[in-house]
């Protein structure tokens, strides 16, 4: 099991990273939660993963804090609910607006999530009530995916194709191509030009989950 990396950030393409660790890059894949809280290409970073064996692959899940990937641990033993589906999950809403749902009941802000349809927002409701109170999570009064939070994204470099890395990490996170189009279209004309691929799907999360 490798449960921590510790090296240089050497890609950052979301939801997909590259960490070199003393010469050997290891590809890991993020929630956008933890991408907001990334470093600049080329920094020293430090990230609790989780290890997963498929027949088919081997595959690394990335998280910026242990409380994250505790949840996302907790997550795909849920029913019906695998990896991908909780890194989509934890890259819509933060940790603790998560556990706010659960508690309140809230299925309407978990089915705006791609993936999750009501049976599975009222599954994960009474699955995760128990298990959230087992794991200490508590709710915070801020929701990281607000546009005060996260990190100064004015320190990313701004990208030529901002808005298609954008496009394509809202598809890998399980939104149509239209949808992803669409959204993403409408905040590149609100923040601008000078506006990064981070910046962008940070945002188009917000408004489709919002």
């Amino acid at each position: 099991m490798i449960g921590r990396l510790k090296g240089e950030l050497i890609e950052k393409l979301p939801p997909q990273l590259v960490i070199d660790v003393q010469g050997v890059g290891y590809e890991v894949e993020a929630s956008m939660n933890t991408f907001y809280q990334l470093p600049e290409v080329g920094s020293g970073v430090t990230l609790f993963t989780h290890f997963v064996v498929r027949e088919d692959a081997q595959l690394l899940y990335g998280f910026y804090d242990r409380e994250e990937r505790s949840l996302f641990r907790t997550l795909i033993k849920a029913n019906g609910v695998g990896p991908k589906l909780a890194i989509t999950i934890l890259s819509g809403i933060s940790t603790a607006e998560f556990v706010r749902c659960v508690n309140d009941g809230d299925t309407a802000s978990l089915i705006k999530l791609p993936g999750v349809g009501k049976k599975t927002a009222e599954r994960l409701i009474v699955e995760m009530k128990d298990k959230i109170k087992a794991l200490g999570l508590e709710i915070s009064s801020e929701f990281q995916l607000s546009a005060a939070d996260g990190p100064d994204m004015a320190s990313f470099e701004p990208v030529n194709d901002a808005r298609q890395e954008a496009e394509s990490a809202l598809i890998a996170l399980g939104y149509k191509p239209v949808q992803a189009t669409k959204v993403v279209e409408q905040v590149f004309k609100s923040l601008g030009s000078a506006a990064t691929s981070e910046e962008l799907i940070r945002h188009s999360l917000k408004s489709m989950v919002g």
